[in-house]
Order: C-alpha cells, then structure tokens, then sequence
C-alpha cells in the first residue's frame, strides 16, 4: 500500500485552518497517486483542546467540519483525527478518534483505547475510553488503527505497563497486516529514540509495517517535533519526517528501503533547536511580531536572547539593560558586546533612583534596620516594572530568562525577574544552560567568552554570587534531576550526595516554593518532567515543610 504521511502543524480550536490544512494535504496525497493519507492525532483540532472541548457549539462545528473534510474525498483513503459523540441513555460519550473517509463519506471510526491521565496528560477529564478495536480492511489491506498512547502498552517492550488493555495486541489478534498509528506526542529530549526503539520492537515482533504520524507545532508549553516514522515488517525505520517543521512523505509498504539509523541530535542541539521552535510557534500563534528581554551580562539573559533573535531574527529583539550600584562593570560590558554580536536593538537605564526614592518612601512603614532581602528584591521588582512598561507601550512580548535550577529553589523574585509571557529556558538546568552556551560558540564566539567562565551572580549586593545561598551548581542540579525526574526522596538523593544538609536544605527550598512557580509565566517544555501543568504539586502541604 501507498501511504502519504502529512505531518501538520494545526492550531488548538482554530477549525477552519486545521480543515484547510487536512484538505490540501488530501488533494496533495491524490496527486502523488497514494492509496491512504495519514493526518495526525486530533488535526482538525488541534491537540491538547482541552476544556474547549466542553462546550456543545465546539463539539458541533468539529462535527461538521469533518464531515465537509469527508465529502472532498473520492477513492483515495483519509484518516485524521478528531473528536466525536455518541447519545447514550446517560447522555453524551465524547472520544478522541481517528476517522477513515473515502467516497464522500466517514466510513469508519475507531476511538481511542488508552486514555492518559499522568504529566501533561488529562484526557480522562474529557474522553471515553472504546469499548473495542477493530480492523478495517481496506485495498486489500487489513488496518489496524490506533492513536497515539494505543501503542506505547506493549508487554514485551515495557518493564511495567500502565494499563491492562492492549488494543495493538487485539489489532494483531483480528490479523492486522498495517499498522497506523496516529498520535500528537509532546517531545522531550531523548522521546523520539525511545519512540523509534519502542516501534521498531513491535513491528518486528509482530513482522507487519508500521506508520507513525505525529503532528509538529508547539501549543503554549508543549512541543511536538514531528519526525513522523515509518517502519517496515522486520522493523527497520525506513522513513523519517523532518523535525520542527511540516513535512509530507511517502511510503510505499512494497518498496525495499535501507535502515535509518539515527534518528535524534545531541542533547545540546536538539535542546536548543527545540527552545527556537517553541518561542518562534508562542509568537506566532499568539501574534506577536517582537520581544524585548531584561538583559544583565549573566549567562541565562545571554541565552535566552540568543534564542529569540533564532526564532524571530534580531531586528524583532529588543533589550532593556538596567544596571544598579551593584551592576559590575564586566557585566554591562559583557552585555554591550552580545549586543553587537548579535546585532540587536538595545536601552539603557538606571534603576537606581528609582530603588533609591522608593526606599526612602517605605522608610516609614518599614521599621527595620536590616533591608537586605528588601532591597535586593526591589531592584528585581523596578527591574520588573521597566520591562513591563516596555512592554506595554510597544506591544512587544516579554521573555523571563530564570533557568530551572533557579526556579526549583525559588532564587527568583515575583513581579520582579518572573515577570513575562512565556518562560524559555525554566526547563534546562543551569548546568545545561552553559552545555547550549558553549555548543553555540564552537565555531566562534557568540556568547562571550567571559559570561560564561565567570561566576553566577544576581549583583543585587555587593560581591554577591550564586553560591553565598545555594551548592555549587553541579551538585544541586544532580539534586534536582533526581527529586523532580525521577521521584527520588531523601535518603535515596542522600545515598549519592553524601551530605544531609544540603539535600534537606535543596528539598526545603525546592517545597517551599511552589506557590512561586503557581504564578510564573508557562514554561517551554524540554525535560520529562517539566514545571507547569506536568507537575501538579500541593501549595500547601506538610510532607516536608
């Protein structure tokens, strides 16, 4: 069989451009003379809908929009995903389902089975589960189709399942001889050679082709890569869709095709790539032509502006640099330089007075000798306020530039330096930040060498560095890839550290400052474990407090 894989982009609720896109890519699919189009998980859409999907004059507008995608159908198969209902004595079941259309009709649906409710996953607040799967036999083929979470539940590949349900191993027992899965799969570093290794497996063991279509885009704080794949029956991937980017391929199950081996980049590459795409797609979406960025001589600032002249091209990044009394001279020299490397539009202004006269105002109010925290956090909150006011004046969107070691322990100021619309790298430990920093330079020097080699500071007082409050940076991001990836507690984390104190202060910190991160701004997702809606940690508890 002939199969058009059309990795699209759609846009959550956004009907009549998710239509449009599904129909040209059918008519483009004819062209080439297929048997089957292939569109991804939910791509008239756009996934994850979430509460969109409860309201009835939603649900109503998908219906008949599927159904005019359906009437432009002649002889050549389509499948795309979307969300149906069925009346029951209840009243209403809702499903995330793929539907083949051919003819000018719908004329098979097959609901999704496994429905997640774990990370960044809440279908069960939304779908039913199907009942049961069936194959589809279609121009001499029996499908078997699936949808995304369908196919990661295969006892021989997974240690520990998540579900009793096997609907590939139902397809397989019905003598499935093509599977399609369809899927919308949030990307992380490391996801997509799980998902080759994974798929790889059960075609092989089940000796039938395999087609993997994943939708691309980003949707506020998931990124979807695309990389749609194909894999023939000894489960050799023999196809690849390209990342990042929408893409349209072909596979024909009867061709012989050499393996493809790799099929993801170095962590510091795919990372980077990833931070670029999701702030390029955040811009987009929301319509946003320029950004403007607190920019300090620090490395995450110099990162996190990198970032955005990649994704939207320098003339659209503006920075603000303020210093204080406290700023040092090598950083607003540091800054100025990165300024010029990256050709960008820059102010300078003063917070200072601004502190200054606002101290003095609180004077009376605040009774106290010791300001230290106060005026340290004020700097952040004018530093804030400028920003804010660039903002607003200008339309431009504005990027916070806190890392995820910071945010974990709260080294990070309200309405001050969390301030923005979308956090871009509050998901990449500093230690990794300097990783994506040096990768950037080695062909020459972007970043300058110095932000990089000298150490951290916020200089909100004077010869203030990170590490006056919190480990060396090597030790606490192991700390912390171990409590918040992989769920390890105390005396597991205590067992590699080797020091009670710091891990208990490490833990204290990274506790006590959920109510922080319930307030900061959505944060690009680029780990399996991800601060926002992926980790849903109680403000208020007593575990550890």
């Amino acid at each position: 069989m002939k199969i058009a894989l059309c990795q699209i982009n759609p846009i959550v609720g956004k009907l009549e451009y998710n239509k449009k896109k599904i129909i040209e890519g059918y008519n483009k699919a004819v062209e080439a003379k297929v048997d089957l189009a292939v569109f991804p998980e939910l791509a008239l859409v756009g996934y994850p809908p979430l509460d969109l999907i409860e309201k009835s004059e939603f649900r109503e507008a998908v219906n008949n929009a599927a159904k005019e995608i359906a009437s432009q159908t002649d002889s050549v198969g389509l499948i795309f995903g979307t969300i149906t209902e069925e009346l029951n004595k209840v009243g209403r079941d809702i499903y995330n389902s793929a539907v083949l259309c051919f003819n000018g009709e719908i004329q098979f649906t097959q609901h999704k089975t496994l429905i997640p409710n774990y990370d960044v996953f809440d279908e069960m607040r939304y779908f039913n589960s199907a009942e049961s799967v069936s194959v589809f036999e279609y121009k001499g083929e029996k499908l078997g189709i699936s949808i995304c979470e369908d196919i990661w539940n295969d006892e021989n590949y997974w240690y520990r399942r998540r579900y009793r349900k096997d609907p590939i191993k139902d397809l397989m027992n019905q003598n499935a001889s093509l599977l399609i899965n369809i899927s919308a799969s949030p990307y992380y570093y490391g996801k997509r050679s799980t998902r080759k290794e994974m798929l790889s497996a059960l075609s092989k063991k089940d000796k039938t082709p395999l087609v993997y279509v994943c939708c691309v885009g980003a949707q506020t704080d998931l990124i979807f890569d695309g990389t749609s794949m194909c894999f023939d029956n000894n489960g050799n991937l023999v196809k690849l869709g390209k990342a990042y980017e929408e893409d349209f391929l072909v596979y024909d199950t009867k061709e012989k095709l050499n393996p493809i081996s790799n099929c993801e980049d170095t962590f510091e590459e795919e990372v980077l790539n990833s931070l670029i795409f999701g702030l390029r797609e955040y811009c987009s979406k929301l319509n946003f032509k320029k950004v403007v960025i607190g920019l300090s001589g620090g490395i995450d600032s110099a990162l996190v502006t990198y970032i955005a002249v990649k994704a939207i091209g320098a003339e659209n990044v503006n920075v603000l640099v303020m210093p204080s009394k406290y700023s040092s001279k090598e950083s607003l020299k540091d800054a100025e330089e990165l300024i010029k490397n990256l050709n960008i539009k820059s102010d300078n202004v003063s917070i200072q007075p601004v502190v200054d006269e606002t101290l003095k105002q609180l004077d009376t109010i605040l009774n106290s000798n010791s300001k230290s925290i106060t005026e340290e956090n004020l700097q952040a909150r004018v530093r804030g306020i400028y920003l804010m006011a660039y903002s607003n004046n200008f339309g431009h969107l504005l990027l916070t530039t806190g890392n995820k070691s910071e945010c974990a322990v709260g080294y990070c100021t309200l309405y001050g330096d969390m301030c923005g619309g979308i956090a871009v790298i509050a998901d990449v430990y500093k230690t990794d930040v300097y990783r994506i920093a040096n990768n950037i330079n080695r062909n020459g020097e972007i970043i300058p060498k110095n932000i990089i080699d000298k150490a951290p500071s916020a200089e909100l007082k004077p010869n203030q560095t990170d590490q006056d409050t919190l480990p060396p940076y090597e030790m606490l991001d192991k700390i912390l890839k171990m409590y918040l990836e992989e769920n390890k507690e105390f005396e597991e984390i205590n067992k590699v550290i080797n020091d009670e104190e710091i891990v208990k202060k490490v833990l204290r910190m990274v506790d006590s400052s959920e109510f922080k991160r319930n307030q900061s701004a959505p944060v690009l997702r680029v780990s399996s474990k991800a601060f926002g809606y992926g980790r849903r940690y109680p403000i208020v508890q007593g575990w550890r407090m």
